[in-house]
């Protein structure tokens, strides 16, 4: 199956999986989301360099890629994205929005660029049930 097939249909999120936050943020992501649709791919793995380079984003490694609908989102609009997809208050964030989103991705590349002093390099791999893995697309 092509790396396209695999990703036909599905919301997936891309993040840096060297990235202690990141993997933090998809910890998070997997505990409050409401439906268990979205799909996971470190954008190191294969997939992930195929689905940036179909929807021609380049190396963006210090940005976290939203995909849904055939439509790519990066940095702050990824992020707001995401949230329209979590439990309780959470889609409350999505009213950011309004705030120009020049001013949110410099919000978002300052964090970006701290990301690794501030929350480490991810070190480990936590373990998965079979369920979770056929989420996380390699």
């Amino acid at each position: 199956m092509k790396n396209t097939d695999l990703i036909k249909d599905k919301t997936i999120i891309l993040f840096d999986g060297n990235c202690g936050l990141c993997n933090k943020s998809v910890r998070f992501i997997l505990k409050h989301e409401k439906d268990q649709e979205l799909y996971f791919s470190a954008l190191q793995s294969e997939t992930g360099k195929q689905v940036l380079k179909q929807f021609e984003l380049g190396n963006k490694t210090d940005s976290i890629v939203f995909i849904k609908n055939g439509k790519a989102f990066i940095r702050s609009s990824a992020a707001l994205q995401i949230t329209k997809h979590l439990k309780a208050l959470w889609p409350l964030l999505f009213g950011f929005y309004i705030v120009p989103k020049f001013i949110r991705d410099a919000v978002y590349n300052y964090i970006a660029k701290n990301r690794i002093k501030w929350f480490g390099a991810a070190d480990y791999c936590e373990m998965m049930t079979p369920e979770l893995k056929k989420r996380f697309l390699e």
